[in-house]
């Protein structure tokens, strides 16, 4: 290896106390100050007589110090007023050091960088950034970066180290001779020296705009890397070794044959990819995704069939217990009257009744296994298992995921998600794995009328669901907390449920929130099941998996402090049956900006797919992947909307450069990732 290619991943030099300070923004090697791109720029190339200063942006100034005093009213502020051959200007600094009145003192001559504004007692600048002037100061030959920090780091100490290292290393080419040129991109070097120490050529205005050439090459190669790295994880579990699970249609058979329902065409050519997978011999890494209600667990349950009827055991993982729960339960009422022992695993059992299960897991009696995290502990010990199944995916860390696909040796891995990924996240942060998508919901589902009411308007909802329950059918009335919050003040579930019971004496009002015992969760989910409650006060843990046909309308309060995905997923538990169904959101006003484009968003779409893809925009994919983002490389600088033409050109050149170039690959990932791709094997 070159001593070149080594300065990519060569350590700091920094103190430890600077270095503590350096890791908090990212910065753990020397080659990292040359990605730590600023967040601004500060214009000191061009020197504003103080007269024809614009307004509404920063500007610099110079001028002598004319007076100085510390005002009182309406608080405490120094007051400076500057003066040139053309005007004068108010310096006003709200907080300020006995160091910036000596710097300020009267006669002294100081430059001053800020923003002029209209001031009651003429033009102003508030804090501005100053210092002071000696004869033959010349100006700034560039435009001053200003660097994301922290606390106890100066931006003037940093400016320093990042202007070193872009002194000290070699801005070689990573991509392969004539990518750059045949893609319209400049040079690597180009781009990081444009950023960094930019000429007056260019205006603030034009560095911050994306489509800059230099911020275009960066953005390519960010997504090349990740595209490269997806694409290597992806390689490597094709590599690995999986025993060819083929089923034999003796459970699966009986299983079709007694469904109330057909399959739907999207179900078939899923399960058909799936089954296909299964029968290879390199390990299954598949993510199965759908929106809410499009029959994902019937495809679950055939999957694991196939590998039940050749011999071996199937774990389903599922992040809450609740909905591990309702896995087993359904599992269970589908499966056990084919012969199929299914296994019930959570953190709350008795020890006497873990034991029986860890025993029936272990001697290979129980072929199915469903449960919580619980399933990741060293005691679970498998006796052959064949496919790991893990529902809602993206909210479990990467590192549960491995230390589940590690009882076996390599399973295959099926993902399950209701929320549905974007294309554009599908290409950039799930490119290592196969996916199929439902895109079609099962015949029969009547479509799910939405309304946004103010919370004022209780009593009228009361005399909704009264309504609702009077035609035979039943309500969930979700609330978000189970406890007070001073600083939320949501009401409480508890409260609610007591309140509902009051104003609808004529129904029946049971409680199901996260702090409930697993058996008295069981036991009101199976009441509400049963029609033996009308209405059900709960708070999310009713998001994923709660299918009751006969529920037919759904009030959220406190719509407006909710996610997208949680409150498409809430709403997805009514509309199953035949009743036409509602779904109110309750809101308190006022709205903020984010909390009126969610519901916006909510009310006027029932698609997923769109709705994901508005959230995206939204939230950003830093927060819509959740778990995933501690394995998938994140972008730092390429936007998924704003850049898709770039994501499909490096999807497209990623294989050729493997194929091709293997030592560039290598030397674009050590610039780019650093080793943080060790969690891809996930």
């Amino acid at each position: 290896m070159s001593p070149i290619h080594d300065l990519a991943n060569q350590p700091l030099t920094a103190a430890p106390a600077t270095a503590k300070k350096l890791e908090k923004l990212g910065i753990r090697r020397r080659f990292d100050f040359i990605l730590h791109l600023p967040l601004r720029y500060e214009d000191e190339t061009h020197l504003y007589p103080i007269a024809s200063a614009p307004y509404g942006q920063a500007v610099l100034v110079e001028g002598e110090v004319l007076s100085q005093e510390i005002q009182f009213k309406p608080r405490r502020q120094l007051v400076v007023q500057i003066e040139d051959a053309t005007a004068t200007l108010i310096l006003r600094f709200i907080h300020f050091y006995p160091s910036q009145q000596k710097q300020l003192a009267i006669g002294r001559r100081v430059r001053a960088l800020g923003e002029v504004r209209r001031g009651f007692f003429g033009d102003e600048m508030v804090h501005p950034k100053c210092r002071d002037v000696l004869p033959g100061d010349g100006l700034a030959t560039s435009l001053t970066p200003v660097y994301p920090t922290v606390a106890g780091l100066a931006q003037p100490v940093l400016r320093r180290m990042v202007q070193q290292e872009l002194k000290a290393q070699p801005l070689f080419e990573t991509l392969p001779p004539g990518m750059a040129e045949a893609e319209r991109l400049i040079p690597f070097a180009d781009a990081v020296s444009i950023l960094h120490a930019p000429t007056p050529d260019y205006s603030v205005k034009q560095l911050t705009d994306p489509l800059l050439p230099a911020w275009q090459r960066l953005k390519f190669d960010e997504l090349l890397a990740q595209q490269l790295s997806m694409r290597l994880a992806y390689r490597a579990r094709r590599q690995g070794r999986a025993v060819a699970i083929r089923g034999d249609g003796r459970l699966s058979t009986p299983f079709l044959n007694g469904l109330p329902f057909a399959l739907t065409r999207a179900q078939q050519k899923v399960l058909a990819e799936i089954h296909a997978d299964m029968g290879a011999e390199h390990p299954m890494h598949r993510l199965l995704q759908g929106d809410v209600g499009s029959g994902k667990t019937v495809v679950a349950a055939l999957a694991a069939l196939a590998a039940i009827e050749a011999g071996f055991q199937v774990a389903l993982m599922a992040p809450t217990e609740i909905l591990a729960e309702q896995h087993y339960l359904k599992l269970s009422a589908w499966l056990a009257p084919l012969g199929v022992d299914v296994a019930w695993l959570s953190g709350s059992l008795r020890k006497k009744q873990k034991t029986d299960v860890l025993a029936r897991i272990g001697d290979g009696t129980a072929r199915l296994a469903v449960g919580t995290h619980a399933l990741f502990q060293d005691t679970v010990q498998f006796a052959g298992l064949g496919l790991a199944i893990v529902d809602e995916q993206h909210r479990f860390g990467v590192g549960q995921r491995l230390a589940l696909k590690d009882k076996g040796g390599e399973p295959h891995q099926l993902m399950m998600s209701a929320t549905p990924i974007p294309r554009t996240l599908a290409m950039s942060f799930f490119a290592d794995l196969d996916v199929s998508v439902i895109d079609e919901l099962p015949p029969g589902r009547t479509p799910i009328v939405t309304k946004l009411i103010n919370s004022g308007r209780r009593e009228e909802i009361i005399a909704f669901v009264d309504k609702t329950c009077r035609q035979g059918q039943q309500v969930y009335w979700v609330c978000p907390l189970i406890e007070e919050s001073e600083t939320l003040q949501l009401q409480t579930a508890v409260d609610t449920h007591l309140q509902l019971g009051e104003d609808l004496p004529q129904w029946k009002v049971g409680l199901v929130h996260g702090r409930m015992k697993p058996a008295e969760k069981a036991a009101v989910m199976a009441a509400f099941a049963a029609n033996e409650l009308q209405v059900l006060v709960a708070t999310t843990v009713i998001e994923v998996g709660v299918d009751v046909p006969n529920a037919s309308l759904m009030v959220i309060e406190h719509g407006e402090r909710m996610g997208l995905a949680q409150l498409h997923q809430l709403r997805g538990r009514v509309g199953r049956g035949s009743a036409k169904s509602v779904c109110v959101l309750m809101f308190e006003t006022p709205l903020s900006e984010l909390a009126k484009a969610r519901l916006k968003v909510i009310y006027e779409h029932t698609d997923g797919f769109e709705i994901a893809r508005q959230d995206l925009q939204i939230r950003g994919p830093g927060e819509f992947l959740g778990a995933r983002q501690s394995g998938a490389p994140m972008l730092r600088f390429a936007n998924l909307e704003e850049d898709i033409a770039l994501l499909e050109r490096a999807r497209e050149l990623a294989p050729l450069m493997l194929e091709r170039w293997p030592e560039a690959v290598q030397r674009h990932l050590d610039r780019w990732l650093a080793g943080r791709e060790h969690f891809l094997k996930a």
